[in-house]
């Protein structure tokens, strides 16, 4: 038996969702004051609403070492965590420190390994996804560990964004220049780095032809396409979602493309029409 427990940043379609193997532990967000837990009760449309009418940045809180010792219990004996990259969050800390103390009450009983994604929202999700196949394919714990070490350090995250005054007003992007021009729809094309802090890839004047280039640098640094998952969440924006699938599938082929609306952290970042792409 198996657990792959993913913090709420990591967005999982609705058949995983199903899934026994897979639990979600919640983030909490909150804007002046209103708390907003981020789980299935998450609104999304009243939160942006709520973020539009505010002149605060909205804040998140990562799960407690309490919260990932409850999900560490149960019949399975590995138990496999996918956070927030630790760059970007507390998360991954409070899941090693929940597993420390999970391990001291209960010795020998689980094998418990904490991936520090070195991305967020779609990239924990496919992170997730492939320690599935690894564990369905009969591979130890040690194994499955290994591979998907190296499968994370073989992931890229992307994202363009409508705005990135949350990014830069909660200090995620404290590495990077005040470039940003609004004046002349300037929208920088970002990614991850390889120890999962936010980085400039490009821009372009407009959302369109800054997806363009999102997708070309994508496909540019991406080996082996035809035998990845590719995925992309979006910020209350699917039609914007599937045009950039359709963008993909016009350049390469991948094994499966999948799409996600994005849940409550993710959407607290990418804002409103925010586009994230992982592979």
């Amino acid at each position: 038996m198996y657990k792959i427990v993913i913090d709420s940043c990591g967005e999982l379609p609705e058949e995983l969702k199903k899934d026994e193997h897979f639990e979600s532990v919640a983030l909490e967000l909150e804007v002046d004051g209103y708390r907003i837990k981020d789980d299935a009760t998450f609104n999304q449309l009243d939160f942006l609403r709520r973020v539009k009418e505010s002149s605060n940045v909205p804040k998140s809180s990562c799960p407690s070492p309490e919260q990932y010792m409850e999900a560490y219990q149960g019949e399975a004996e590995h138990v496999y965590v996918v956070t927030l990259s630790s760059g970007l969050s507390g998360s991954y800390n409070s899941a090693v420190l929940g597993k420390n103390l999970f391990e001291e009450e209960h010795a020998g009983e689980k094998q418990i390994y904490v991936f520090n994604s070195r991305s967020a929202s779609i990239g924990e999700t496919l992170i997730g996804i492939k320690i599935q196949e690894f564990e369905e394919a009969g591979m130890s714990f040690e194994e499955v560990v290994e591979k998907t070490e190296e499968y994370i350090s073989s992931m890229n995250t992307y994202f363009v964004l409508e705005t990135l005054e949350t990014l830069r007003k909660s200090g995620r992007l404290s590495n990077l220049k005040a470039f940003i021009a609004n004046t002349l729809n300037i929208k920088p094309v970002m990614g991850s780095t390889k120890e999962g802090l936010i980085c400039q890839l490009d821009q372009a004047r407009g959302m369109n032809k800054a997806l363009e280039k999102m997708v070309r640098n994508m496909i540019s640094r991406t080996k082996d396409c035809e035998n990845r998952i590719l995925a992309i969440s979006h910020c209350n924006c699917p039609e914007r979602a599937k045009m950039t699938k359709e963008k993909i599938e016009k350049l390469a082929k991948f094994k499966k493309i999948i799409i996600i609306n994005t849940a409550g952290v993710s959407s607290m970042y990418a804002n409103d029409g925010g586009v994230i792409m992982a592979v």
